[in-house]
């Protein structure tokens, strides 16, 4: 009896972990969409976002990165509920593009009524539905480390950048990220993943508790 309950406190204390800490990734992407679709009409409340915050740590940096542009381009990959949106539309001429991508169906549904202005499309990142070179900057928040192969999904970011373009990107760093297993890469490591990838004048800096921001430079 005693080793029955012990099994069963293990199975739930993993769980715990994997649906908490790693929402899902282990589980595969249909997992981690479906703890999105459920979490979605509380998810701008779990996550606090200050528009002040947003918008000076996200939406005015892409906005710098655009501004000589005509006509630019810019995807967000893991688009959730209109974060960039939210944050870069505002600040942005009316000649910006901004395509928003989401797996999430409950998740693209609330930011399409966040952000309606900009383009909505269901889909993941891995693999990117657009062709290579398509946009002058792309951005993907919090996302990596929930896809099955993270160093594919950045490679997907980098391909559809076009050359001269720019990258936006988190990195998982908090006290939680080493359990949330092969999925996440050390800080001291990360510049080195993206300059494999073709990447060039990485910028890390300190974003969040959990997360480092990167910027990089597609040649």
């Amino acid at each position: 009896m005693a080793l029955l309950l012990a099994v069963v406190v293990v199975i739930l204390g993993l769980l715990l972990w994997e649906i908490y800490i790693c929402e899902g990734a282990h589980l595969g992407p249909g997992a981690v969409i479906r703890l999105y679709d459920l979490a979605a009409g509380r998810y701008d409340r779990i996550k606090q976002f200050d528009p002040e915050w947003e918008a000076r740590f996200v939406g005015e940096p892409i906005a710098n990165a655009i501004q000589n542009l005509d006509d630019a381009l810019v995807l967000d990959a893991g688009a959730g509920t209109g974060r960039v949106a939210r944050a870069l539309l505002p600040l942005a001429g009316g000649d910006l593009r901004l395509v928003c991508l989401e797996p999430s169906r409950g998740m693209l549904t609330r930011g399409r009524g966040f952000a309606p202005q900009a383009r909505w499309v269901r889909g993941r990142a891995d693999p990117l539905p657009f062709a290579e070179g398509s946009f002058d900057v792309v951005v993907s928040l919090e996302l990596i480390e929930f896809t099955p192969r993270p160093r594919e999904t950045l490679r997907e970011l980098v391909r559809v950048l076009r050359p001269g373009g720019s990258l936006l990107v988190t990195n998982r760093i908090g006290r939680e990220a080493r359990w949330i297993l092969g999925r996440t890469v050390p800080r001291q490591a990360f510049p080195a993943v993206l300059q494999s990838l073709g990447l060039r004048d990485v910028i890390l800096y300190p974003w969040q508790v959990e997360y480092d921001l990167a910027w990089a430079w597609k040649p």
